[in-house]
Parts: C-alpha cells; structure tokens; sequence
C-alpha cells in the first residue's frame, strides 16, 4: 500500500462517515434538537471550534465520527433534548443517517456512471458447444431479459442473480432480445461433462508456463507444478502459451493419457498426467461487463444511477442472507484495514490498467458499495446501531410507552460491547490477511 492509496481511503471513509452524521445533524436541527458536537473521527481532537450551541471537531483517529444530541441517552427534561421530543420526530433523525449514505450513494453514481459508462445487459461472450449457443443464443446480438423470471436490466444483475441461486442442474429459463426488438424465450440445461487435468496458463506468445494447479487434480497427482515450462506435450513441440492453446483446440481433452515434457529451473521432466471426467454447472453465456459510454441524457444518467444504487443495495441484502445462512462466515469480512487494503488496491488496479481515470472509477464504485453497505448494516436491528434504536422508538409508537432508558441504556451497552469484540475478531483477521499475501 501506497501513501496516497491509504490517503485515498482515509478520505473515502471520512465522507462516508461525515455524510451519515450530517443526516442525524440535518434532522436534529429540523425538529429542534439541540446538537452538542458534530465530530469527524473518534479520540482526543485536533481541531475544533463552536458555532451556536455546537461544537465541531476533527478528531485523532480517522474512521467514525458523531453527532452527538442533547439528552440522547438520558432522560432530560430540556425542550431541546433528544427524547423530549415525540416519537415521530426521533425515529426520523434516527433514520436520517441511513438514508443520507442511500442519497450519497446515488450522488456518486452519477459522478460513476458518467466517467465508467453504464453497465448494459448485452450478452458478450457465448460458449462454443454449449447449451445457449445450441438455442441459436448470440454474442453482441441478443440481451439478457430475464433469467427465471429475474428481470435484467444490467449485466451485474446476472452476476448477482448467480450468486443468490447457484445452479444446481435444473433447466434454466432465459429470455433474450435482439437488436430488432424481437423476444425469444428459452429452456437451458446448464449440465455439462467433460474431462479435466487441473493447469492454468496465459494464452500468449510467452513460454507456456504453468502460473496454476488445482489442489487434487490429474496436474497435481502427476507431479506437476505452478512455475513448470511445458516444452512439449506427446511428442509436439509447444513454445509458448498460445501453442499450448493451440493444441488443446486440434486435440480435445478425453480419457488419454498425456505426455508433458516440462522444465523445471535446470531440470527438463517427463510425466504422464491422465485426464478425469468431471459434471458441471454452466449457462454457457456471460452478460456482466459490457459498459456503453453515457450520452450526455440527465435522464439516462438518472435512471441509470437509481439501478446502480438498486443494485448494490440488493447486492448487500443478499451477502446479508449468505452471512446469516452459514453460505460465507465471519472470517470473510472486512474492517477498516481490509477495506483500506482493498481501496489501496483498486487505485492502483486502476491506475496500472488506464490511468488516474480508471482509479478514480474503481476508488467511486467502492465508495457507492460502501455508503450502501454502511446504510443498510446501520438500518440492522442491532443495539448501539441506528437500527436498533429504531427498534426501541416503533416499540414506544406502538405500545404508547418507551422502554425504560435505564433498561434501554444497559441494551446499547451490551450491544456496543459486543459490536466491539466482533470488530477486534475482525480486525485481526485483516491483518492475518495482509501477512498471507
């Protein structure tokens, strides 16, 4: 990590943050709540000054902030106190900072879609023999409708759509359209059976190394390894990737036994490597990354950006669902270090692939991701979150009585506490993470 890729995220998240805070504040002050300090991070303050009744700060530590209200926490008869007013009025300041990072998301998508382009439902690529391009299912011709009734209005949903509903070998329905407006229905059998041997390599003019083998596979079980040079396979010279490529397509793989001549720093090898049959799930076509260039229509530019924002915001309720189903554990999330990883990461992908513009998407793209995430993990009715406080104003409104701030109090504690262990857990499997790489 580079210092300005960790000066990147320390911003990216101070924005987050602040815009989350600053709809609590907008709202406070709406219905006359007084507002005590108005902070960005956490810790001991660098900076502050005071403006009316509040204090705003900029403090130590650059993840968090606070918008911290009159009588929040207590019971205080003050007409300016968080909980003299109705009930009404605190559940939308509550709600506010949810709904600010929706917002925030949305301004970025604009900012992202008219840098990045728009993500499209065309379908790019159709697999040869497979059971789309068998249907008469066209690369750059037809779109994606529907998939099972799913409606598709952009290539990510797909993505995201598979994600939710892995195949599992029952027909799948799909729904295209071409370039003429016509519509065509079809039923896809996604099982597919071959033989596999386990390498991967890049298809190029370099020497075919082996950059990949699979754990377990007919590669690793006749001894071959990532690094190897395959020079010749059954007795045919190979001097590059693309030859390796080439040969594969004039001999399919089948039950034979392969002969690999390979180079291992000065050692030169002959092993024998049998191909296994293998079943597989596969749709045979891909419609994720297809980008148009926006076309100067605010129109466009706004309904594209609502899809945008409607995507991730699924994107986060089905992570949610997989988390809470056993389908990804705890070890799989990210704190403040993974994330600053990951910004890091993404700045300079973008960087190295094309230039301070395809950072600066890749860095608007995880922000949108991240003001979403943070919305709706907020929106949890967990105590200590905004959720769980909401959770304890709908019991007020429905019952007609509040819960006992004492008992209220003691829940937010607890929760915070626990909050507070899982983001220790979690933190140290980031830096776990950092030490693997």
């Amino acid at each position: 990590m580079t210092f300005t890729s960790i000066l990147i995220a320390v911003l990216v998240f101070s924005v987050l943050v602040l815009f989350h805070e600053f709809g609590h504040y907008i709202l406070a002050k709406a219905v006359g709540i007084g507002v005590v300090e108005f902070s960005l991070g956490m810790g001991p303050r660098i900076l502050s000054f005071t403006k009316g009744e509040t204090r705003y700060s900029w403090k130590a530590i650059p993840f968090g902030g606070s918008c911290a209200m009159v009588g929040e926490d207590e019971d205080d008869p003050a007409p300016n106190a968080f909980n003299s007013k109705p009930a009404w009025a605190r559940f939308l300041v509550v709600l506010a900072g949810p709904a600010f990072n929706v917002v925030l998301a949305l301004i970025l998508s604009f900012f992202l879609i008219g840098m990045g382009g728009i993500n499209t439902n065309t379908i790019h690529q159709v697999t040869k023999g497979s059971a789309a391009e068998q249907a008469g299912i066209t690369a750059w011709e037809d779109s994606l409708i529907s998939i099972n009734g799913k409606k598709i209005a952009m290539g990510r949903d797909f993505l995201l759509y598979t994600l939710s509903h892995p195949l599992d070998g029952s027909d799948v329905t799909v729904t295209v359209r071409n370039k003429a407006g016509e519509e065509r229905t079809y039923t896809l059998d996604p099982k597919v059976s071959g033989y596999r041997i386990g390498i991967s390599y890049t298809n190029s003019e370099a020497p075919a190394a082996l950059s990949a083998i699979t754990a377990g596979s007919p590669a690793e079980k006749a001894g071959l390894k990532a690094g190897d040079i395959v020079t010749a396979i059954n007795g045919n010279t190979i001097t590059s990737g693309t030859a390796m490529g080439e040969y594969f397509s004039a001999h399919p793989i089948d039950g034979t036994a392969l002969e690999l001549t390979v180079k291992r720093g000065s050692e030169t090898l002959t092993l024998i490597m049998t191909p296994e049959p293998y079943e597989a799930y596969d749709l045979g076509f891909q419609a994720y990354y297809v980008y148009d260039e926006w076309n100067g229509n605010i129109g466009t530019l706004l309904s594209a950006s609502l899809r945008e924002v409607r995507y991730w915001l699924s994107y986060v309720v089905v992570t949610l669902k997989m988390l809470f189903s056993g389908q990804v554990g705890v070890k799989d999330l990210s704190g403040p270090v993974g994330i600053v990883s990951t910004i890091s990461t993404a700045v300079e992908s973008g960087a190295e692939s094309g230039g301070a513009k395809m950072a600066a998407v890749n860095v608007l793209e995880l922000m949108v991701l991240l003001s979403v995430n943070l919305g709706v993990m907020n929106l949890l009715p967990i105590p200590a979150l905004d959720g769980g406080r909401i959770l304890f104003i709908l019991y007020e409104m429905i019952f007609r009585r509040p819960v006992p701030k004492k008992a209220e109090g003691v829940i937010h504690l607890i929760g915070f506490a626990l909050l507070m262990l899982l983001m220790v857990f979690v933190l140290f499997n980031d830096i776990l993470r950092l030490f693997k790489r």
